[in-house]
């Protein structure tokens, strides 16, 4: 079906305004920053904007307009941006998740190392105890507050 210039030129006016309001970040609930929302605001044939369709040279300029937006940073659709916050403080929380593993391996086996040192000082604790009962060359000292005299020289 053929088109008249003037209802060309008032499609493409139509066109160039949602592609605007779009690229502004005015993006309809539901949908995104893309030639599907474009075509659909216009209220135009989406087949009309590919080949050599009258409508090619907008989209070609609605993708480079996008394109140039990505590449400064700033994007468009809300959406989007919420999607790359979210997955940057996944990586983010992902390294957490790891250091603090890591960490909780270090403390695991530090614990480990200790309880080992308490059994080993407690096994020979016990041993020289019981060297003691056995009648070898070891002294016994008097208890403290048993009223003994023995203490530190004045």
């Amino acid at each position: 079906m053929r088109i008249s210039a003037a209802q060309r030129h008032a499609d493409q006016q139509r066109i160039r305004t949602v592609m605007d309001r779009l690229l502004r970040g005015e993006v309809p609930p539901g949908g995104r920053c893309d030639i599907k929302t474009l075509v659909a605001e216009a209220s135009v044939d989406r087949t009309a904007f590919y080949g050599t369709r009258p409508y090619a040279p907008l989209r070609v300029e609605f993708e480079q307009r996008l394109q140039a937006l990505q590449r400064a940073g700033t994007s468009p659709d809300p959406r989007e941006a919420q999607i790359t916050r979210l997955k940057a403080e996944v990586t983010a929380l992902k390294e957490r998740l790891t250091q603090a593993d890591h960490t909780i391996a270090q403390l695991s086996d530090l614990r480990g190392q200790a309880m080992a040192r308490l059994a080993a000082q407690h096994d020979e604790i016990t041993r020289l105890r019981d060297a003691t009962v056995g009648g070898g060359r070891v002294t016994r000292l008097p208890r403290r507050g048993t009223g003994s005299t023995i203490g530190p020289c004045s």
